[in-house]
């Protein structure tokens, strides 16, 4: 079984994935180390600031990571390296996307319908601890959070 010898490793990845991603003009999105998997997965997700992420970016970032984390002593058993987009359609959750995504197009979702809606699609502005803001066409959305089921990246 592979783990993760201690907290800090994680913190340390994404570190050293930032500043790898940097040298590529590469955005690191998620990190997730996923020890249900056998052998266990490291997969980190990327976005490309200026254009669409593409295999190649993935290609690039996945040598580099992978070099660098011969070197390390932070696994304890073997463990498959994925590099990739998050692509159209990934559901938003943590703090983070909702900050490096602000700006894409989302759908929102709600429970039921919100402001007469269920479904709204426009610019994620940005999210607080109540509330979720979009635009629609310059005009500013402001939604509940308590009636939001999903929020996702739309293509």
């Amino acid at each position: 079984m592979s783990v993760l010898p201690n907290p800090q490793v994680l913190d340390q990845l994404w570190q050293l994935a930032q500043t790898l991603g940097q040298t590529l003009g590469l955005e690191i999105v998620d990190i997730a180390y996923k020890t249900h998997t056998r052998p266990a997965t490291l997969r980190v997700d990327i976005r490309h600031p200026d254009h669409p992420t593409g295999l190649e970016d993935c290609a690039q970032l996945s040598r580099l990571l992978d070099t660098e984390l011969e070197t390390k002593d932070w696994f304890t058993g073997p463990f498959i390296l994925e590099v990739s987009s998050p692509g159209i359609d990934r559901k938003l959750t943590t703090e983070r996307e909702f900050t490096v995504f602000r700006g894409f197009e989302v759908r929102v979702t709600g429970y039921g319908p919100i402001q007469g809606q269920k479904v709204w699609e426009g610019q994620l502005l940005k999210r607080d601890a109540t509330t979720l803001q979009i635009t629609q066409q310059g005009r500013v959305v402001t939604l509940a959070l308590n009636q939001i089921a999903t929020v996702q990246l739309v293509g």
